[in-house]
């Protein structure tokens, strides 16, 4: 499917907003945790960043950087003082990039898959699929995007680049991303019914493209890319991921075992409803086919009453890649959902503590000049709990109650 390249569409002002709203106390500023501390560690490494803000509604705000790929590093629904909702590993800006992957953090990035397989991205061909070699894109990691276009709720990028897969097909691509700043309106339609003012909301769209822009279609035989769009966010003991799935259908609902598996006081099942400790102590990761994945995941953090809703496409029909790091039978038949939780390696080290939801797309197998899109909207909410608790109900399908019942 051809497509033209993304442009702004829903806004008509122009300009950035200032970086903090002036009834702001400057000395959240210093206070980690928060998003005006955030926001001046970020300016200080990228003083070009976007800060989208609503002008109806400056205490929601999202920060985004095309220097760090694109990323959406982290939002509030509550000005500089308000909670950061991303988490941002401070250290990975420190000296020079290092090899294997340059975790910088933020709480939506966009990255391309599969990441292992017969048609990895991370794996030159002929090596071992093994830690030592493995090594992300430097378009997807070290090298800052173009901007196309700059609105105050919204920011539009590009990056072009040529990749070579596992099995020595090179992959002339072009990525094209938009981050859209949701107004409490737009939020509400997403979520299909009217926000009252005891809600604090922040909520993003981002429109994700890939485009083939070399000669030869990408095929079965070739190896095709696919979108990956993740979400680092923060953990804590009281947060637990949230996953409806189809129930009909044959096999395991999910595959729970890439890193061993995860303790049964970690995760459990309810009609229809994974749950999943997202506290950052115990690293695992769970993945639903697109038979069986629905088009939204969540999470509830009870101890700061925030509702996390992640809204995205699936595609039933769609051929998804396997991400393994092995040579499988079958490289198509992969995940549509997954979510992550951090925790301590063998040796006690550990990147974050952080937790991800995570959104894939099919396959890309385009011809020359074909796109494939892939959205993510992600929104946090705060306020009233009874209202959370109808919100959940309704895109979830589990009260809050039975989110902080489900595992111990």
């Amino acid at each position: 499917m051809k497509s033209a390249r993304l442009l702004p569409c829903w806004y008509l002002m122009a300009g950035l907003v200032a970086c903090t709203s002036a009834n702001q106390p400057s000395d959240t500023m210093n206070q980690p945790g928060t998003f005006g501390y955030d926001l001046q560690f970020l300016k200080a490494k990228d003083p070009d960043l976007a800060l989208l803000t609503d002008p109806d509604d400056t205490r929601a705000q999202v920060i985004v950087s095309a220097r760090y790929q694109g990323k959406v590093f982290t939002s509030t629904a509550n000005g500089a003082a308000g909670q950061s909702f991303g988490w941002i590993n401070y250290k990975a800006f420190e000296g020079e990039p290092q090899p294997h992957m340059n975790a910088y953090g933020g709480e939506n990035r966009l990255w391309l898959g599969p990441e292992g397989g017969p048609y990895s991205l991370f794996f030159k061909p002929g090596t071992r699929m093994e830690f030592a070699n493995w090594q992300t894109p430097a378009a997807i990691d070290t090298e800052p995007w173009t901007v196309v276009s700059r609105q105050p709720r919204e920011l539009v990028m590009e990056k072009k680049a040529t990749l070579l897969n596992y099995s020595g097909t090179q992959l002339a691509i072009r990525l094209d991303r938009a981050v859209r700043l949701l107004s409490r309106q737009q939020v509400g339609e997403a979520l299909g019914m009217a926000l009252g003012d005891d809600i604090r909301p922040v909520g993003y769209l981002t429109e994700n493209a890939l485009t083939n822009i070399g000669t030869s279609a990408w095929t079965r035989e070739t190896g095709a890319p696919c979108l990956w769009v993740l979400d680092m966010l923060m953990p804590s003991d009281q947060t637990t991921i949230v996953v409806p799935y189809e129930q009909a259908g044959t096999g395991p609902v999910a595959t729970t075992d890439y890193f061993g598996a995860i303790p049964p006081e970690r995760i459990t099942y309810q009609n229809g409803v994974l749950f999943f400790k997202a506290d950052g102590k115990s690293r695992g990761k769970i993945g639903l086919t697109g038979k069986r994945a629905k088009p939204v995941a969540g999470s509830y953090d009870a101890g700061n009453e925030v509702l996390t809703l992640t809204l995205f496409e699936v595609d039933k029909d769609g051929t998804y890649l396997n991400q393994a790091w092995k040579l499988m039978p079958d490289p198509y038949l992969g995940d549509a959902v997954n979510a992550y939780n951090d925790g301590p390696l063998a040796d006690g080290s550990q990147m974050g503590p952080f937790y991800e939801l995570e959104s894939v797309s099919p396959g890309a197998f385009l011809g020359p000049g074909g796109s494939l899109r892939h959205t993510h909207t992600v929104l946090h909410l705060t306020g009233n709990r009874a209202k959370l608790d109808e919100i959940a109900r309704k895109v979830l399908g589990v009260s809050l109650d039975q989110v902080e019942k489900a595992l111990p």
